[in-house]
C-alpha cells in the first residue's frame, strides 16, 4: 500500500481566479439542446422563449452557465451545417428573442455559451450558390473546391458530400476554406456580433463564450487546410478577446481519444472536453478513472481547464450506458461534480433520461442521434404544456421512443422524491459549489487496498477534501494511509454520506455500502 503524500499538495496555492467562476460561484454548465427543451408557443418545437421560461428551474437545479447547440439557420434539426450563419432558425424565435434571453440569463447571474461550427455549409448557402462554377464570384475563395473550375466542392468529415435529414431531406454539404483571409474576417465579424450585438462595448446582451465544434489543426486531414491553429483559430480568438477579454473558448477536439493539450498550447483555447475521463467513468474501472484524471486534470496548463462530463448530444446517455441502474447513475453524478475540472450536465441527465443512437441504427440519416436528443421529460405522462415533441410521428426513432409515461423518469415524478436522481444532482451541485477544495482543488488519486473503491483527494490552499466511491454493488472495506505527521493529528469531518472513518494515527479505515459515496474534509 503506497503512502499518500499530502504535504506537497498543501504547499501548492491555487488562486481561484485561475478557475471558472460565475458571480463568485464555481461554474457548472448545463448543456442544452434547445429544440428538445421547452416549447413556449405550442408548435412542439423547443425555443428561446421556452428556455427563458425555465431559467428558474435551471437556477434551482444549481447550474449557472448554459451551453446551447447552434442557433443559425439550417435544414437539419440540430442546426449543424448552416444554410445562413446570420439568421436564427425561425423555429427558435427571432434575434430579439435571443437578445432578450441573453439579458435574462445574465440577470439571473448566469453565463451563456453558444456552439458554433462555421467549417461547413450546405448547398443553400450564398457562398456555395454564388461561387459554384463562377471564378468571378466575390466568394470564390470562401469554399474549398477540388478543381480549378470550382465545380467540385470538397467533401466534409468522413468524406461525405451530403447528408439526409430525419425528414428525408437531402442536401449537399461542403467545406469552408478556412485558409482564406476573407473567411477569417467574416468569422471575426460573425462571432463579434454575438459578443456585442449593438457594438456599445457592453456585454449584457452578448454571449460569454463559444464552443467550437469539431475543431482541428488540419481540418479533416485535408492538406489544403493545415496549420489552422496558427492561421485561423488563434488569430480569431486573439481579436475577439480584444473585444471582450473575459470570453471563453471551448474546443471539442475532433479526436475524442486525445487529451487535447495541443489545443491549449497551440490552439489557444481556454477549455477542452475531457472525453478520456468520460470514457473512464463509464467503464467503472477505478484504475482507469484514477489514471486518466491524474493526466487530464493535472497536466492541463494553469489558467486552462478540462470540461468534465458523462454524456452529451453525440453519445449514448449515461443511464443507457449503465443499463438504467440508478445507483450507478448517482456514481456518475458524483464523479461528474466532484472529481475536478468544470462540470457540464447534459439536459435531462439529472432525470436519468436514457437513449442510444448510432451511425447506422436507422440507416443513413441524422435521425440516428434523435434517441439521445429527445424531449425533456417535464411530466409523468410525457405530454402536456411545453413538451418539445418536434419529432413526433416522424420515423422509427419515434416508434421506439424512450419516453414512457409513469416510468419514474420525469421532473414531476422526481422533484418531490428525496431519493430521486434529480435531488441527488441538486445535492452534488450544491456540494461542488459550497466547497473550494472540491470546486477548485488539485486532483490526486489516493491508493487503497480495494479494487472496487476509488479514493481521491482535492486540495486547495490549506483545504483538503477526501472522496471515497464504491464502484461495486457490495459492501467494501477500505484502508488508506495518510501522511505526513501534521495530517494524522487533524480532524476528519464528514461532509457528505453516513460513514465516519476510524483513524489510527495515519491509517483511515472504513466500510462503504453498496455504491456508497463519502466525502470528508480535513479540518
Amino acid at each position: 500500500m503506497k503512502i499518500i503524500v499530502l504535504y506537497l499538495l498543501m504547499l501548492m496555492f491555487y488562486n481561484s481566479s485561475t478557475f471558472a467562476q460565475t458571480n463568485n460561484q464555481p461554474e457548472v454548465i448545463y448543456h442544452l439542446f434547445q429544440r428538445s427543451f421547452y416549447d413556449s408557443n405550442g408548435d412542439l418545437q423547443g425555443d428561446l422563449n421556452g428556455i427563458n421560461a425555465k431559467l428558474d428551474y435551471l437556477q434551482d437545479l444549481g447550474v449557472n452557465a448554459i451551453l446551447l447547440l447552434p442557433l443559425y439557420e439550417s435544414v437539419y434539426y440540430h442546426n449543424y451545417f448552416a444554410g445562413d450563419f446570420e439568421k436564427i432558425d425561425e423555429a427558435y424565435g427571432s434575434m430579439n428573442d435571443f437578445l432578450h434571453l441573453v439579458k435574462a440569463i445574465h440577470q439571473h447571474g448566469m453565463k451563456i455559451y453558444l456552439d458554433m461550427e462555421t467549417q461547413y455549409v450546405t448547398e443553400d448557402h450564398l457562398w456555395w450558390k454564388d461561387s459554384y462554377n463562377n471564378l468571378n464570384s466575390k466568394y470564390s475563395d470562401y469554399i474549398l473546391y477540388d478543381d480549378s473550375a470550382h465545380t467540385k466542392p470538397s467533401s466534409i468529415v468522413f468524406g461525405l458530400n451530403g447528408l439526409t435529414g430525419y425528414d428525408n431531406t437531402f442536401k449537399k454539404i461542403t467545406t469552408v476554406n478556412l485558409k482564406s483571409r476573407n473567411v477569417l474576417e467574416y468569422n471575426f465579424k460573425l462571432f463579434k456580433y454575438f459578443v456585442d450585438p449593438d457594438d456599445d462595448g457592453k456585454f449584457d446582451d452578448g454571449v460569454d463564450g463559444f464552443r467550437l465544434d469539431h475543431m482541428m489543426d488540419t481540418l479533416d486531414n485535408k492538406p489544403q487546410l493545415a496549420n489552422l491553429f496558427a492561421d485561423f483559430w488563434s488569430p480569431l480568438f486573439a481579436r475577439l478577446k480584444l473585444v471582450n477579454p473575459k470570453l471563453v473558448f471551448t474546443a471539442e477536439q475532433a479526436n475524442w481519444f486525445s487529451y487535447g493539450f495541443d489545443y491549449f498550447t497551440s490552439g489557444n483555447v481556454d477549455r477542452v472536453f475531457d472525453f478520456g475521463l468520460q470514457m473512464a467513468i463509464v467503464s467503472f474501472d477505478k484504475n482507469k478513472i484514477g489514471a486518466t484524471a491524474e493526466i487530464s486534470l493535472n497536466k492541463t496548463p494553469p489558467g486552462k481547464a478540462q470540461v468534465v462530463f458523462i454524456e452529451n448530444h453525440d453519445m449514448k446517455r449515461f443511464a443507457s450506458a449503465v443499463n438504467k441502474n440508478t445507483n450507478k447513475e448517482k456514481i456518475g453524478a458524483a464523479l461528474n461534480l466532484l472529481i475536478g475540472g468544470i462540470p457540464s450536465i447534459y439536459y435531462g441527465q439529472e432525470l436519468g433520461m436514457f437513449g442510444s443512437g448510432g451511425f447506422s441504427k436507422f440507416n443513413n440519416t441524422d435521425g440516428n442521434d434523435i434517441p439521445q436528443r429527445e424531449a425533456f421529460e417535464w411530466y409523468r405522462s410525457d405530454s402536456g404544456k411545453g413538451m418539445a415533441l418536434w419529432y413526433k410521428n416522424s420515423g422509427p426513432w419515434w416508434d421506439s421512443t424512450n419516453l414512457k409515461p409513469g416510468d419514474g423518469i420525469s421532473l414531476e415524478e422526481e422533484k418531490n422524491d428525496p431519493n430521486s436522481l434529480y435531488n441527488f444532482y441538486k445535492k452534488m451541485i450544491a456540494l461542488h459549489k459550497s466547497n473550494k477544495a472540491i470546486a477548485f482543488g488539485k486532483y490526486q488519486t489516493i491508493n487503497n487496498n480495494n479494487d472496487s473503491v476509488l479514493t481521491f483527494m482535492r486540495a486547495y490552499d490549506q483545504q483538503i477534501a477526501i472522496i471515497a466511491i464504491n464502484l461495486s454493488g457490495s459492501i467494501q472495506e477500505i484502508k488508506i494511509n495518510v501522511e505526513p505527521e501534521d495530517i494524522k493529528f487533524r480532524k476528519i469531518k464528514l461532509l457528505f454520506g453516513d460513514t465516519q472513518p476510524f483513524k489510527n494515527n495515519n491509517i483511515l479505515s472504513f466500510k462503504l455500502k453498496s455504491y456508497g459515496i463519502e466525502v470528508w474534509v480535513v479540518d
